[in-house]
């Protein structure tokens, strides 16, 4: 992919993050999740499991910046969705470690030139591609992820505006680092959900709720020094150090608005609105299907669908959530581990959400299958990237014809996946230690197994139908 200039970082890094906390979740899970959007359509990603590490003494060095720390000496097994190709860095941007600590890495987000006249962004500082890298492998809990990643940003500055977020069996944290040393955290509560897109969406700080909110050393004196508040009588984070642009208007809030009039349906907003709220309680429990549909979405049943039977104006309106340079769309499920050592589910995606599922992996696993870690640079069917890559193209090349059999398959999918995973928990249940990991580490060659075979078939079954859609038909008039 070659040299990637600081400047590009802004259109690499566009993605739309989701967080329900386990009360407001349909089984009592955690969940975070993220669509990876990056600047080509084409962005080889892979998954493989990096394993345990103990008695080393070796530097980091990032590919990208050249940010440059000592590892730890230990780290834990985690799950890795890492760049095929290297050379810009690792930006494994998700996964579970073994101590069931989710980690989505990372929601870019823009500080205003205020904020950043004060504290810029550190050229070698920590960046998207060293983060998950540099942290996941070493959190013991989602609020232990913040106070560590805290604990580097004050050390090794950031080179950017990153929002990130963790999850274990009982809490979620979002957590928005946007200049070079100042960032806030918010615990999403237990009973409500949180949607970010590429805005500082953090609001409101309680500094007398240590439990509930983390925030930089010295944040509150640092804008209280620069006369950086622009409110009478708060402390708003979105307003004192976020963006409200006519490119917020169109590029990022309208995302927000849509999961939000999803979940919320009996609430009137204004998809250009700069004060969405970024912590709501829905009007239902959420499942995982719900957040599938959200990071599937393009506007569907509403005159700004791109793929829609709008106006040619109101389809190119907003931006949307599933896009074609969707690198990677991932759901991190944390059910209870202590009652169960298969508690973590990662939901991994590739191609265009729309049009490809979300596949299931345990993540106490020593491996996911070889069809995910095999992303050569160019197409082959026996990789999984490429895979579902060729299925959204030829879904969308005849999308009106193509769209109803491909809904079709993504729903056999989720019924089986959902039989699937009930079948693993109750065997799952009575077991421990390396016995359990090695079953779930073959149940999820049995669960690639099964949805490449029927992706495989769909396929098929799609380009036979295409070749009677073909505008190069010609049949004689009689009447000739």
């Amino acid at each position: 992919m070659g040299d990637i200039k600081m400047t590009d970082r802004i259109e690499l890094s566009a993605c739309t993050s989701i967080m329900v906390g386990k009360k407001a979740s349909m089984d009592g899970a955690t969940y975070i999740s993220r669509n990876e959007d990056r600047l080509n359509a084409i962005y080889r990603k892979r998954i493989i499991v990096q394993p345990a590490v103990s008695g080393r003494d070796e530097t980091y060095v990032s590919p990208y910046n050249k940010m440059t720390a000592p590892y730890p000496t230990s780290g834990y097994r985690y799950t890795s969705t890492l760049d095929a190709d290297q050379s810009t860095g690792p930006n494994e941007e998700d996964g579970f470690n073994e101590k069931n600590v989710g980690m989505s890495a990372t929601e870019s987000v823009y500080a205003n030139e205020k904020v950043l006249a004060f504290d810029p962004y550190v050229k070698n500082g920590l960046a998207e591609d060293s983060l998950a890298t540099l942290v996941l492998p070493y959190i013991n809990s989602a609020r232990d992820g913040v106070k560590y990643l805290g604990r580097l940003v004050a050390k090794y500055g950031s080179a950017e505006g990153n929002g990130l977020q963790f999850n274990d069996k009982d809490e979620v944290w979002y957590m928005e680092v946007v200049t070079g040393h100042q960032w806030v955290a918010v615990r999403i509560p237990d009973d409500c959900y949180a949607v970010a897109a590429n805005q500082v969406a953090i609001q409101d700080i309680d500094f007398n709720d240590p439990d509930n909110y983390m925030w930089a050393d010295g944040i509150q004196e640092f804008v209280s020094e620069h006369n950086l508040n622009p409110d009478f009588d708060r402390w708003d984070f979105r307003h004192i150090f976020g963006t409200d642009t006519e490119k917020d208007h169109h590029y990022n809030t309208p995302r927000v608005w849509f999961a939000q009039r999803y979940l919320n349906p009996s609430i009137e907003q204004d998809p250009e609105s700069a004060e969405l709220p970024f912590i709501r309680k829905a009007e239902k429990k959420i499942a995982v299907e719900d957040i599938q549909y959200l990071l599937k979405s393009h506007y569907n049943e509403t005159k700004y669908d791109p793929l829609g039977s709008g106006s040619e104006h109101d389809k190119k309106t907003y931006r949307a959530i599933s896009l074609s340079r969707t690198a990677n769309s991932h759901i991190l499920q944390m059910r209870d581990s202590d009652k169960n050592g298969a508690a973590g589910v990662e939901w991994t995606g590739f191609g265009i959400p729309s049009f490809c599922p979300q596949v299931p992996f345990f993540t106490n696993a020593n491996d996911i299958d070889e069809s995910y870690s095999y992303t050569p640079e160019k197409m082959d069917l026996k990789s999984a990237y490429w895979m579902y890559e060729a299925l959204a193209m030829v879904v969308e090349s005849h999308y009106k014809e193509f769209v109803e059999p491909n809904l079709d398959y993504q729903k056999a999918l989720s019924e089986w996946a959902r039989r699937k995973i009930a079948a693993v928990d109750e065997k799952a249940v009575k077991m421990t230690g390396q016995a359990l990991t090695d079953y779930l580490t073959e149940q999820n060659h049995e669960i690639v197994k099964h949805y490449n075979e029927e992706t495989m078939k769909h396929l098929a079954d799609l380009v036979t139908q295409g070749t009677e859609l073909s505008k190069l038909t010609f049949k004689m008039d009689p009447n000739l």
